[in-house]
């Protein structure tokens, strides 16, 4: 709330330098500084506040292969660090009123208690199933039938309302309003396929995301990464020269979530401080599912949904391993009697740490390939 007393101030009384909250620029700069205090300093009391409540993990032998027994009793739920730094971060600094602003903290706050319920389940009712899968996949599909909505119907929307950038095609677009055309009519139905892939986009990175978070550190590391492409993004489509010159959608006001986009790449290397390996505690469900969610939200909000698999390649990668190993052992094993695995373990990290690669190796390896996957996607813009 800070943006709208010092924008008051200085409409009244014209301060020296208020005038500067003006800038997104500034205020993203701002609200990373404010995350990453908030981060650092909430981090220690939130761990020491989750060891006396015996919030701690339970882990095991991994399919046998791989061991993380010596990871149990660390803490976790350490998502809500992450969580308090991004929201108290953009109240702060971002016009909060706006509809991509709270559009984008209902998706970080909505997961993230969908997320606070599945690790309460698991570490205060001991029930390590935690919310059954077809509550959590209610709750992503729910969010995504929102964030959908909205974004079709909402007025500031309205200019916008059903398409989609096109990577490597300047100045072209997709309109999802093709399913009227299909039927022959005028009609407005692009809801009805817009919907559907919004909501699918926001539970499979809100999925991808949590499936990542298996090694100390990958997925806040490659999260932190992502979110500073996301700002670049972000910050192009609301401005009005940028876009026009990249030839890219212009968003009267998504400029706006590079201030969002900044606090959460700060609060996820506030919360590296005490996640890299040896990990001092664990984000969980609370964390990684609200991430996901908020990267799905934040690419569909400025019109580059399209640019995810390649901006987050390694959640690509992590959730397509799971999908080719279930569905090749569920295969083999109705054709042949015996399931076959492609990859020695999944998710793909699990896979890597099986071939005796240390999982600092691992993250540290995965990170390099997030900065160069996110340059290319920005590159993509460039070369239209």
């Amino acid at each position: 709330m800070l943006y709208y007393l010092i924008h008051y101030l200085e409409a009244q009384y014209h301060p020296p330098g208020f005038q500067a909250i003006e800038f997104i620029t500034v205020r993203a700069a701002l609200a990373a500084i404010t995350a990453l205090g908030i981060a650092l300093i909430a981090g220690p009391h939130v761990i020491e506040a989750l060891k006396q409540r015996q919030m701690r993990e339970h882990v095991g032998l991994s399919g046998g292969s791989v061991d993380h027994s010596h990871k149990a009793g660390t803490p976790t739920m350490g998502g809500v660090i992450i969580l308090l730094a991004i929201l108290t971060a953009t109240l702060l600094w971002a016009p909060v009123l706006e509809a991509y602003v709270w559009l984008s903290m209902l998706a970080l706050a909505w997961m993230g208690a969908v997320g606070f319920v599945d690790d309460w389940i698991k570490v205060v009712k001991k029930d390590l199933g935690g919310v059954a899968p077809r509550v959590k996949v209610y709750g992503q599909l729910g969010l995504g039938l929102v964030v959908g909505s909205t974004l079709y119907f909402h007025d500031e929307f309205a200019n916008v309302r059903g398409i989609t950038d096109l990577p490597f095609l300047r100045d072209w677009y997709f309109d999802y309003n093709i399913v009227g055309r299909l039927v022959g009519t005028e009609a407005d139905l692009g809801w009805l396929l817009f919907l559907p892939v919004v909501a699918f986009i926001v539970t499979a990175t809100s999925n991808a995301v949590n499936l990542t978070d298996g090694l100390d550190g990958l997925a806040g590391g490659v999260t932190a990464i992502v979110s500073l492409g996301l700002v670049a993004l972000s910050y192009i489509a609301g401005h009005v020269e940028l876009a026009g010159y990249i030839g890219v959608t212009y968003l009267p006001g998504a400029g706006e979530l590079a201030v969002v986009a900044t606090a959460m790449a700060a609060a996820c290397l506030g919360f590296l401080w005490f996640n890299t390996y040896p990990a001092a505690v664990f984000m969980g469900d609370t964390g990684a599912l609200a991430l996901g969610a908020v990267v799905g939200t934040l690419a569909l909000m400025v019109k580059k949904e399209l640019l995810l698999p390649l901006l987050c390649l390694v959640f690509f990668m992590e959730t397509i391993s799971v999908i080719l190993q279930t569905t090749w052992f569920r295969y083999t094993r109705r054709k042949t009697g015996t399931g076959r695995r492609i990859f020695r373990m999944a998710p793909l990290h699990h896979h890597f740490e099986a071939k005796g690669i240390h999982e600092v190796t691992i993250v540290n390896r995965f990170w390099i390939v997030t900065v160069v996957t996110v340059l290319s996607a920005l590159l993509v813009l460039r070369i239209q």
